[in-house]
């Protein structure tokens, strides 16, 4: 139970980095781990990556020694059951906007009698060598945090968070400012007001505050306040971002030394 490990260190407020994937090739998640995240995570939401393709990814990832996360389309209860059964530690679930959804969110990620997910033989149970072992201990040490990325997630902070087997919130800093009204303006006071407010609430109920650093100008400039704030689980750029933006840099660098001569 890999999750164990993850939700430990968090129990002792020790900051845990992550990798984020949004291009569906195992080797990227290799690529990461063998960098030395702490954990790695699956997009699901804003990509075409799909059930079969998720599971070699977290083969990969758990291979090269991260912790494998995926980050859910939805609150689907399928879907949830097919990535935890694969062998993903934990789920962060986006547009958790009610302390319903927050249940919800619980329900399709921990067997009964605590929710309701289902019951089958499949990796994550060792295809049934371990299947004690597992169920015995999955509800426990599986991960899930609710993201909280609309003004009505902020509402309701206080509440999501009471809801039992909600480990964290991670804030979806570019929905919530879209939510707002306020699209990409990070640093505008109402956007700060409301992840404040989640920061706080978390902090405040003894759980996790995540959020995620998407740019290199925010991995590079924003990281230790944001430590120092108390987040602990922190993402750090995606596959994308960092491709995009090291390639136009290398580009810029190599098209300037070759304009001076």
């Amino acid at each position: 139970m890999l999750a164990g490990k993850l939700k430990s260190k968090l129990a002792k407020k020790e900051p845990v980095f992550g990798g984020w994937i949004s291009l569906a090739h195992p080797s990227i998640g290799e690529i990461f781990a063998g960098a030395g995240f702490d954990w790695v995570a699956v997009e699901t939401e804003h990509t075409s990556i799909d059930n079969s393709q998720v599971l070699p990814m977290l083969m990969g990832i758990e291979r090269a020694g991260a912790i494998p996360l995926v980050r859910l389309a939805g609150i689907d209860p399928l879907q949830a059951k097919a990535v935890l059964d694969a062998g993903a530690a934990g789920v962060l679930v986006p547009m958790v906007n009610s302390p319903q959804d927050a249940e919800a969110c619980v329900a399709m990620c921990k067997y009964p009698p605590q929710g309701q997910r289902g019951v089958g033989l499949a990796r994550a149970q060792g295809y049934g060598r371990e299947f004690s072992d597992y169920v015995r201990r999955a509800n426990d040490e599986t991960l899930v945090l609710a993201q909280i990325e609309h003004v009505q997630g902020v509402a309701k902070v206080e509440e999501i968070l009471s809801v039992e087997g909600i480990d964290g919130v991670y804030i979806g800093p570019y929905d919530l400012s879209m939510s707002l009204g306020l699209p990409g303006q990070l640093d505008h006071p109402k956007v700060v007001e409301a992840m404040e407010r989640v920061r706080k609430a978390a902090l405040q109920a003894g759980k996790t505050a995540g959020i995620h650093l998407l740019h290199s100008r925010q991995v590079l400039g924003e990281a230790k306040r944001h430590l120092d704030l108390g987040y602990r689980f922190i993402a750090l750029g995606s596959d994308l971002v960092i491709l995009e933006e090291q390639s136009r840099e290398y580009l810029a660098a190599v098209r300037a030394l070759s304009t001076s001569n």
